[in-house]
């Protein structure tokens, strides 16, 4: 899968079924995105093999879903995840969700999300291997 994987470039976006996402930096070992999620929607459970990330509310309110935890995030407030660590967002207020991602490791591409759980229909881990 790596050698697959395409890099990411400052300036890349795409739409998606909950919002979407714009790379605002990029460098040896990191990638920086603007995440926005709108109201009632959220991101997939997820997890990557070989990357962290940081995340920093700077709009709305997150519901985060880490591992077993489930926890909210205000303006300014942060979350780690670990590689390999369960996690997602979910927008259940009235205002979209923004939060800046950080992501650093050794494999920084959207070929790194196995989706464990989808509201929207996508491909899952569990559907890939039956």
């Amino acid at each position: 899968m790596p050698d697959a994987a395409q890099p990411y470039a400052v300036g890349q976006r795409d739409a998606r079924p909950w919002g979407e996402w714009m790379v605002i930096d990029v460098g040896a070992g990191f990638v920086v995105k603007r995440i926005t999620v709108r109201p009632g929607q959220r991101l997939s459970l997820q997890r990557h093999r070989h990357r962290a990330e940081q995340w920093v509310v700077v709009a709305g309110v997150a519901l985060v879903t880490r591992g077993d935890a489930v926890f909210t995030l205000a303006n300014g407030e942060a979350a780690r995840i670990a590689p390999g660590e369960t996690h997602r967002v979910d927008n259940q207020g009235t205002h979209d969700v923004v939060f800046i991602e950080v992501q650093t490791g050794s494999l920084l591409s959207e070929d790194d999300i196995e989706r464990l759980d989808d509201q929207y229909g996508r491909p899952t881990i569990a559907q890939s291997s039956q």
